[in-house]
């Protein structure tokens, strides 16, 4: 069973307000740029995973925090989960077509600053 939120694409020449309070974009935003959502998206670019795969895959985060960030990314219909009814039950989470686009940038970000940053010293 996947649970996500489907979003339809905005009118040509309509467009959210993100710089204000009450514009749901700018939730939206704030759940891809805050500490542990960016994480979680770059990595879910390369496989769906498990939760506790996920987990492993970000190092510092807590169960806690990145339960919350896969409830708001879910919310906002960017990561789909998908739960097998085992004992207990599997839960696989991976990014929606909507999340594969809007984490393009993110990976092209983590690129170039992986690329670009001298090399670290032997001290």
């Amino acid at each position: 069973m996947r649970e996500g939120v489907q979003l339809t694409q905005v009118e040509a020449g309509k467009r959210y307000e993100v710089f204000h309070t009450d514009c749901p974009a700018r939730d939206m935003v704030d759940h891809v740029t805050s500490r542990w959502g960016i994480w979680v998206l770059i990595s879910l670019r390369s496989n769906d995973l498990r939760f506790y795969e996920l987990r492993d895959s970000i190092q510092g985060v807590s169960e806690k925090m990145l339960a919350q960030t896969l409830r708001a990314l879910v919310q906002d219909g960017l990561v789909w989960r998908e739960v097998e009814p085992t004992t207990p039950p599997q839960v696989t989470y991976g990014l929606s077509g909507f999340g594969r686009e809007v984490s393009e940038p993110l990976k092209d970000l983590f690129d170039r600053i992986t690329q670009r940053m001298p090399p670290r010293s032997q001290a």
